[in-house]
Formats: structure tokens, C-alpha cells, sequence
């Protein structure tokens, strides 16, 4: 597999901890640029010092996906500092908790997971396209085994991640005669601290998750990581429009 990177512009939004993070420093460690944006400024500037440890190139972006405004600065910033963008990696999301019945649901909790999952993936993709339509570039989407399954409980997370897969698809289809590659990965539950505030405060909980998967273990970031990685590289110059789920066997029974 093909993993050389130098001389790309890799955009990665959510790239204050997790899969985020660990995406980031491992684009850099193979020669990319790259861009971490998010919410959570010292979270960045540790994203940023550990890229630059591994003697790679970063900065941080403060944006928050669901304003379009910062969307628009956020991309504009990335493409004047390094004078393109070639890859965009969109994985700024929440869980959305409480899991709670969809009747017990707030309007508020609705839309805040609604607003981030899926309303800020589209305006970072339709920020981000003109630039990548240029360089012939890739896109890989955060989708989630919850964009293929149902379950109970969590009915914004299951809602908006089949949206990213949906999304995911139809660009894949508009933009594959431009040159544009538009893919997702869909994660089971992977160890972060996303998934240590949503599953795993209570013993029972843990155990529970945990023989979800098949393979009887979380996914760690980087195993994602390493996924992201082939779908933007030129090893995967025929695949668009997939979903590749990343989950230990989770979605097989």
C-alpha cells in the first residue's frame, strides 16, 4: 500500500482527540500537510505539538462545523495558507446523549447531533469541493455502523449517520467523472474518549458493548486511521462512493 503523502493538503475537522487526532498524525508521518480543526483550542495545539514531535507540518483551525460562516473561514484559511487541498477528512461529530426513547427526546438534543453530524458535513463539503474538484482530490466522511444498522435508543446519532452515508453516496456519484473520490468509514465502537463518556461509566455497560463485536475488543483510533489513510491513497484509485466499515465484525451477525 501506497502511503506517500508529501506534498498533499489534508483538512481534518474533529481533530482535537481520537480518531481525529491520531488521522492527523498519521497523514503528517507520511509526509502530508495538515490542517486539524475544531472546537477546543489546547486540544488542537496538543494535536499540533505531536504532529510537529513526529517532525511533520500542522496547524489549528478553531471552527465550529455547524456555522456556516466558520465553515467558509475555516477552508478559505487552509487553501491561502498552503495554497490548495487535496484531501478533507470530515469527522467533527457528537453522540448525543442522553440515550434516551425518541418520545423523551428534546428538540434541542435533536438538532445540536443533526446540526454537527450531518448539517456540518454538508458545508464542509460544499466548501471544500470547489478546492478539491481543482487538485482531483478525496474525501472521506465519519460515518458510523450506526449509518447501516437501526438500534434502540440514540435516534440522532442513528439519523445523522445514515444522512452521512446517504450524503456520502450521492456525492460519490456527482463528482466521479470531476475526479473527486468521496468515500466514508463507518466505525463500530472504537476506543476514544467519546466512547469512554457515552458507554463506558458503568461496568455492566462496558461489558455489554464490548460483546457486541466478534471480535470481543473495541477498535483502537489508529485501525481507523489506517483506513482513512488507504482510502485517500492511490491504492484505492478505484474505490468511490464506499463505506467501509471498520467494526470487528459488529454489522456481520
Amino acid at each position: 500500500m501506497s502511503n506517500d503523502f508529501r506534498g498533499k493538503v489534508v483538512l481534518i475537522t474533529g481533530g482535537t482527540s481520537g480518531i481525529g487526532r491520531e488521522t492527523a498524525i498519521a497523514f503528517a508521518r507520511c509526509g502530508a500537510k495538515v490542517a486539524v480543526a475544531g472546537r477546543r483550542p489546547e486540544e488542537g495545539a496538543k494535536t499540533v505539538q505531536l504532529i510537529e514531535d513526529g517532525g511533520g507540518e500542522g496547524f489549528f483551525i478553531e471552527a465550529d462545523v455547524a456555522q456556516s460562516s466558520q465553515v467558509v473561514e475555516m477552508v478559505m484559511e487552509v487553501t491561502q495558507r498552503y495554497g490548495g487541498l487535496d484531501i478533507a477528512f470530515n469527522n467533527a461529530g457528537i453522540e448525543g446523549t442522553p440515550f434516551i426513547p425518541l418520545e423523551h427526546y428534546s428538540e434541542e438534543t435533536w438538532m445540536s447531533v443533526i446540526d454537527i453530524n450531518l448539517n456540518g458535513l454538508f458545508l464542509c463539503m460544499k466548501h471544500e469541493l470547489p478546492h478539491l474538484t481543482k487538485s482531483k482530490g478525496t474525501i472521506v466522511n465519519m460515518a458510523s455502523v450506526a449509518g447501516l444498522t437501526g438500534g434502540r435508543l440514540g435516534a440522532a446519532y442513528y439519523a445523522s449517520k445514515h444522512g452521512v452515508v446517504g450524503i456520502t453516496k450521492a456525492a460519490a456519484i456527482e463528482y466521479a467523472d470531476k475526479g473527486v473520490r468521496v468515500n466514508a468509514v463507518a466505525p463500530a465502537v472504537i476506543s476514544t474518549e467519546m466512547a469512554e463518556r457515552a458507554f463506558f461509566r458503568i461496568p455492566a455497560v462496558a461489558d455489554r458493548i464490548k460483546s457486541m463485536h466478534p471480535m470481543g475488543r473495541l477498535g483502537q483510533p489508529s485501525e481507523v486511521a489506517n483506513a482513512v489513510l488507504w482510502l485517500c491513497s492511490s491504492s484505492a484509485s478505484f474505490t468511490t462512493g464506499h463505506i467501509l466499515t471498520v467494526d470487528g465484525g459488529y454489522v456481520v451477525p
